[in-house]
């Protein structure tokens, strides 16, 4: 195996690791349905289980539609997205390690989908109004940030083959 099949290989498996090891400890540790402060009510901790995609969407699908929208068709985009990066040769750094970031963060939920019916989420940042998000996962922050290095990764020229 080369050395860039260990590296997409290596950062998809952090990403999971990341993921599982700290819904592991929510579902643990933290009582389901309370909040608890992080940083003031900045960035707080909870615990909630997920039946949809982002922000709950799709949790009153039919479970047919549920399994053809969460758990199938995410399947094969990621199988899909995993076989191009390891052919393209040509893609820059930073464009890998984001697609890998996305795999890798994708397969975690993906994972809970199958094992849990449901994602744990667990934290939730509040800036007073200025911003505000949903309530999220390691794996849903691997995927924002996968998305950022895809945008960082489109401004450099591929590498020659």
């Amino acid at each position: 195996m080369s050395s860039r099949n260990i590296l997409i290989l290596g950062i998809i498996a952090l990403n999971i690791i990341l993921d599982q090891v700290s819904k592991f400890i929510v579902r643990a540790d933290v009582i389901s349905g309370t909040e608890s402060e992080i940083f003031g009510d900045f960035f707080t901790l909870h615990n909630v289980e997920n039946k949809g995609a982002f922000l709950g969407m799709g949790s009153d699908f039919s479970p047919t539609l549920r399994i053809i929208l969460l758990l199938v068709l995410p399947i094969v985009v990621l199988a899909l997205v995993l076989i191009h990066i390891i052919k393209d040769k040509t893609m820059n750094t930073m464009t890998l390690v984001g697609f890998c970031c996305i795999i890798g963060g994708g397969i975690a939920n993906v994972y809970d989908r199958i094992v849990y019916k449901s994602v744990t989420d667990f934290l939730h940042i509040d800036l007073g109004g200025v911003f505000r998000t949903g309530i999220f996962n390691l794996a849903d922050v691997s995927v924002m940030v996968g998305m950022g290095c895809l945008i960082l990764g489109s401004f450099k020229k591929p590498k020659v083959a």
